[in-house]
């Protein structure tokens, strides 16, 4: 298993941001519990780097080295709030864990929970192992509803031990019960083609499991998430054969098998979707298909190629 030495001495460089700015933000639509549509604010925050360093993480590129300044979490909500209109939700992602002291300062929670008071809710994304009190302080300090983020990547016995997140399946399952307990709404990343798992046809079926298990732990929400290279231990393990990515016809099965589990929602990450596609024919309907099941939170009728592409695994 490779440690968090193996992935850092591998890494290319990381971008040079601005602590005092959030580094980017967008506003959207999500559905809600009860598939109405609901605007959607997110603002990625510029913190330090997240202490766990999973091997198929890139969002380290977009973080700091040292922690975090005080003041520094609420100036940059009130820059990215100037520049976005209002909306019922709001994703703070701060590519790590929002509970991390060296990432958010606590002493911010107040100030940050008093600019985020028109929100109907409030995500924030967080390790399991750091769901505590701190979490429960912080939902005190809301006007609104808090969500929290977890990931849960895989549930396959051989993958979640070596992907240096540092958790288990019963650590993952605590840490939603603790939520779940405190009136707090949930959810799960999962992993399409994790490495260590080379087979098309497992990752599909291992990633349902995972979906499954989220639901059986009481998770309101999944995420699935297609890995992908370009984070330098990635990359190794591309070519060493430890990592196969994903198709986008492998992603497309995937989001329509698991929402028809129709046990919470489920969203597909479309994000740099071009990677998984090998026709640029069907490509952009595709994606405005993805992008449209997770918002009606239904499976739509698969796109036909003109160019007659073959679903390929």
């Amino acid at each position: 298993m490779p440690d968090s030495s193996d992935i850092i001495d591998l890494r290319p460089s990381k971008r040079d941001l601005d602590p005092w700015r959030p580094y980017n933000w967008l506003n959207e639509q999500e559905p809600d519990f009860e598939g109405n549509l609901k605007t959607v604010n997110t603002l990625f925050l510029t913190n330090k780097e997240c202490s766990f360093k999973c091997v198929m993480c890139d969002l380290w590129k977009d973080t700091l080295d040292s922690p975090t300044p005080e003041g520094a979490i609420p100036k940059q909500i009130r820059f990215g709030l100037e520049r976005l209109p209002e909306a019922d939700m709001i994703k703070l992602y701060n590519n790590g864990n929002f509970f991390d002291k060296k990432a958010i300062p606590p002493g911010d929670h107040t100030e940050i929970a008093r600019l985020l008071d028109s929100y109907q809710t409030v995500l924030v994304e967080n390790h399991p192992k750091l769901c505590n009190s701190s979490v429960t302080d912080f939902q005190q300090m809301l006007d609104g509803n808090l969500e929290v983020a977890m990931g849960l990547e895989s549930i396959h016995p051989d993958v979640l031990p070596n992907l240096n997140k540092q958790i288990t399946t019963d650590d993952f399952k605590k840490a939603a019960d603790f939520l779940i307990s405190n009136g707090i709404k949930t959810r799960a990343f999962i992993l399409l083609n994790p490495p260590f798992l080379t087979d098309p046809r497992e990752n599909i079926e291992w990633t349902l499991k995972a979906v499954e298990f989220a639901f059986d732990c009481g998770i309101d929400t999944c995420s699935v998430i297609p890995v992908r290279p370009g984070n330098g231990i990635m990359d190794q393990f591309l070519h060493d054969g430890i990592y196969v990515p994903p198709t986008l016809h492998a992603l497309e099965e995937t989001f329509d098998r698991a929402l028809k589990i129709n046990r919470g929602r489920v969203f597909a990450d479309t994000w740099d979707i071009e990677k998984f596609s090998d026709c640029n024919s069907c490509l952009a309907a595709r994606k405005d298909r993805l992008k449209q099941m997770n918002l009606k939170q239904r499976v739509l009728p698969r796109v036909e190629c003109s160019n007659g592409c073959e679903s390929v695994y």
